[in-house]
């Protein structure tokens, strides 16, 4: 070929260069796209997440019960009225006249209905001390929060007249507002100082504002498509604010990545002395080619939640494949086509005091993108590889041995927000005086004729079996909805706040106490639902699907790794230090929020478990983000190897040389994922910890020691592929010995 002339091979160096020869029409087709899948996913709207499909089992059931029923089921809340020191009891006047006080200034803010007293009801502790008034508020449940302050406001004034009691409400609605006014702001600080963190982040890395800017501007656009798009899919699959929010750090985290990936080895190509134009080919050809592996593996693991059934779970996998998919597609488009129009001009703005290219220097003391203190060790490393296996494998089977013991439940009020609230104390001094009745089991009770005497002698079957067979100690309170032919029966559950126990006490309602009332009318339907059934019913179903979902990840992103590698060697080790980096991530959770070891330093004390979607969420998440920092880690050894490098060399070159990018994207990875650590919900909490320490410990002891040594031990037996694979598809990367060591001779040939 001529001076000059390219021969392009592969997706990812022919969009490449594409985009860059067709720059403002890639621009232009981009912004097109990202205002048009904004535009109309506006006008589309967006679906919720039913309530009915959020669960399984017979949580799904009930709630499909009530809403086949057109049933909207009110906020309830209630009023605890208690002698604090004990000295007045609930039929002592001045209690009575506090009751009266309490359900006279509810009903006067004409935002409520069905008040009712606790001497009508028998809600009165056993002791004597403690009564409740319940009643509901009026309107939508779901935005009873909205309208519940006035009513918060009339408890507060009947509290200052009554000094000797304590007086406070609880219930869905107040929780709600509660906890916007605690926490909603909480949530927007930390995703809103997300993008000011990462660009501060890319700042230090590039030491240029044009350079850092790009990859956030890449990553938001990526996520406004995204959220565009969510509300079109979601005529087909519905979304909801979970799903928004792990799109949002998904995008973010990716988006990111892989335009940081792009521009360095197009940074580092033109310091080495290349042209721009052929700098960008390279780049194209190599990282580019490196995101699509790593993206669609990402997509695959994102995939996994689909398996789930539950769906939120679908959801947050759908979005989340999403936003990775646009992302991808706009690292290998129309990114180059900016860095084409920009040219050297990428450097603008360049920070005095800033200079990376000074902390990296190849042999000849030109910036050359390797890393000095990645070079220190990887000589230890390659050295005694055995040593650094053995020492670096056990301390992450050591750190992973944690989770062998994890608990995991749906967390309670009080181990959500420990004591930052006064509302948890209100939520525990209700469970202490009626165990159970701030969340009671709720047996939705279906017939054919609910005011038929065999279906009503069945119900107060129940009700006094609820109590005698000691699964409640009552009162079990029983509404009738008669023209739908639905009855809601409401059974606190001995045990309280306390999920084990609570667990036990719904057991006996549903193997021993239902199939012996209700379960002996013929076309009766009786599930049992509530917080303690929707726990356990979610835990069931969750159990039920990490199987086939852990299954579905690892198998496809092995497929493709050997597709993309063409070394069974490769896929089978990947797959492995993959395991290991999840598996240190759940360890550091059992070991910080389930025994407390060093959870003051967190704020995690007294929390006890871990809750229950993460595991899963965890792992579909950090086996899909680690494939970011292998594939091209991985892509770069692979390369140096085709231009005739030694493995061990190799190595040496490949981790050294992308050390820089894999730890600037996984500072701003760790520093995102730690702001939400630092929430006070510990159920965010969790997965900002975990987060975090799972992608510090993939970018530092999985990559930068356990695959070097690994692969220095297995030395040329990295690129095995046995003769009987050979007939599978060939997705190996785009570089070829050619590709990688091009002639400057006048102009450069670069075969991709």
């Amino acid at each position: 070929m001529g001076n000059g002339e390219t021969r392009v091979r592969g997706i990812a160096a022919r969009a490449g260069g594409w985009s860059a020869k067709h720059r403002w029409a890639a621009v232009g087709i981009w912004v097109l796209f990202v205002v048009l899948a904004m535009g109309l996913g506006s006008a589309a709207g967006s679906v919720e997440v039913k309530e009915s499909d959020q669960l399984g089992g017979e949580t799904h059931t009930a709630a499909k019960i009530v809403e086949d029923a057109g049933i909207d089921e009110p906020s309830s809340e209630t009023v605890l009225i208690q002698a604090k020191d004990g000295s007045l009891k609930a039929t002592d006047p001045a209690f009575r006249a506090a009751v009266a006080d309490v359900m006279k200034a509810v009903d006067g803010t004409g935002r409520v209905t069905d008040v009712q007293s606790p001497y009508d009801t028998d809600t009165l502790s056993k002791d004597g001390r403690s009564a409740l008034v319940q009643f509901d508020m009026r309107g939508d449940a779901e935005t009873a929060g909205d309208r519940v302050e006035p009513v918060l406001n009339a408890v507060a004034n009947v509290q200052k007249d009554h000094s000797e009691l304590r007086i406070e409400e609880i219930g869905g609605a107040s929780m709600n507002k509660t906890f916007d006014d605690a926490f909603g702001d909480d949530f927007k600080k930390a995703e809103y100082s997300a993008v000011p963190v990462a660009l501060g982040i890319l700042l230090i890395a590039f030491g240029a504002v044009v350079a850092a800017l790009l990859p956030v501007a890449l990553a938001i656009t990526a996520i406004v498509a995204t959220m565009g798009l969510m509300g079109l899919v979601s005529h087909l699959q519905p979304m909801d604010d979970t799903a928004s929010s792990v799109m949002l750090l998904v995008g973010l985290a990716v988006g990111v990545d892989y335009c940081l990936f792009y521009l360095r080895r197009e940074r580092e190509e033109r310091a080495a002395g290349r042209t721009p134009e052929v700098a960008l080919q390279i780049a194209a050809a190599t990282s580019g080619r490196a995101i699509i592996v790593s993206g669609v593996t990402v997509c695959v693991a994102m995939a996994g939640m689909l398996f789930t059934g539950l769906a939120t779970f679908e959801a947050m996998g759908l979005a989340s494949l999403m936003v990775v998919a646009v992302a991808m597609v706009g690292s290998v488009t129309v990114l180059p086509a900016l860095l084409s129009l920009l040219g050297r001009r990428v450097e603008k703005g360049r920070i005095p005091f800033l200079h990376p290219d000074k902390r990296r220097k190849n042999g000849n003391g030109k910036g050359g993108g390797e890393s000095r203190f990645w070079t220190a060790v990887l000589k230890v490393v390659l050295a005694k590889p055995a040593i650094a296996l053995v020492v670096a494998a056990g301390a992450l089977l050591a750190i992973t041995a944690p989770a062998l013991g994890m608990k995991t439940q749906n967390l309670t009020l009080d181990q959500e927000f420990g004591d930052s609230l006064p509302i948890v104390g209100t939520y525990n001094r209700v469970n202490d005086a009626f165990p159970g009745g701030s969340d009671p089991a709720e047996v939705i009770v279906k017939a054919k004729d609910i005011n038929a005497a065999d279906v009503k002698s069945a119900l107060a079957d129940f009700r006094e079996r609820a109590i005698s067979s000691g699964a409640s100690r009552g009162p079990v309170d029983i509404k009738l909805h008669d023209a739908e032919n639905i009855a809601f029966v409401y059974v606190p559950l001995v045990g309280g706040s306390d999920l084990d126990k609570a667990g036990e006490s719904l057991d006996k309602l549903r193997d021993e106490v239902r199939p012996a009332t209700l379960g002996k009318v013929d076309g009766v339907q009786a599930p049992i639902t509530g917080q303690v059934a929707g726990s356990k019913d979610f835990n069931d179903q969750l159990a039920g699907a990490v199987a086939p979902v852990f299954a579905f990840v690892v198998v496809f992103a092995f497929l493709l790794m050997l597709l993309s590698f063409r070394s069974l060697t490769i896929a089978i080790t990947s797959i492995v230090l993959n395991l290991l980096s999840v598996g240190a991530a759940y360890g550091i959770l059992v070991a910080v929020f389930q025994h407390g070891w060093g959870a003051g330093l967190v704020g995690a004390e007294g929390v006890g478990a871990i809750i229950t979607w993460l595991p899963l969420f965890l792992f579909v998440i950090l086996f899909g983000l680690s494939m970011d920092y292998h594939v091209f880690v991985v892509s770069r050894i692979r390369e140096a190897r085709l231009r005739g490098r030694t493995t061990k060399d190799a190595i040496q070159h490949g981790v050294v040389t992308t050390a820089g990018v894999v730890t600037s994207a996984a500072v701003i990875m760790v520093a995102v994922f730690a702001i939400f650590g630092t929430l006070s919900m510990q159920s965010m909490k969790q997965m900002g910890v975990g987060l975090a320490a799972a992608v510090l410990i993939d970018a530092t002891i999985i990559r930068g020691v356990l695959l070097p040594a690994v692969m220095a031990l297995l030395g040329e037996r990295n690129w095995y592929f046995p003769k009987w694979l050979n007939r599978l598809p060939d997705l190996t990367h785009d570089e070829s010995p050619e590709a990688v060591t091009p002639r400057v001779e006048g102009g450069e040939r670069i075969s991709v």
